[in-house]
């Protein structure tokens, strides 16, 4: 059974930073298309990064330069650094997992942003 448990969400100022971890099991963080998505209150889920292939990354405009994706593959464990926070950060972040032709995602974890 594949289990993604997202954690490190939490309230910070702007300027501030946090790292999002998501554990895995059942899966793989090393052979199967990993990535981070957000969705805040009234908007649609969004991509933020993906980690891919030997080490490939692709992230959303709006935190390329801000966060870093990666994982550990002996801890199995899939990270996104998020640097210089902003208010339209603030989003419940899910964690997903790509392996064909199943697709599957963390129960999220909160981030709030303040002014």
């Amino acid at each position: 059974q594949v289990q993604l448990v997202e954690s490190g969400g939490g309230l910070v100022q702007a300027g501030e930073s946090l790292r999002l971890s998501c554990a895995c099991s059942g899966i793989r963080v090393s052979a199967n298309f990993m990535a981070w998505y957000r969705q805040a209150p009234g908007k649609q889920r969004e991509l933020v990064a993906r980690l891919f292939g030997e080490d490939t990354t692709n992230y959303a405009g709006s935190v390329r330069g801000r966060f870093t994706i990666s994982r550990d593959n002996a801890k199995n464990t899939l990270y996104l650094q998020m640097n210089s926070l902003k208010p339209e950060d603030t989003a419940v972040y899910y964690c997903n997992a790509v392996a064909r032709p199943n697709d599957y995602w963390g129960q999220g974890t909160q981030v709030t942003v303040s002014s």
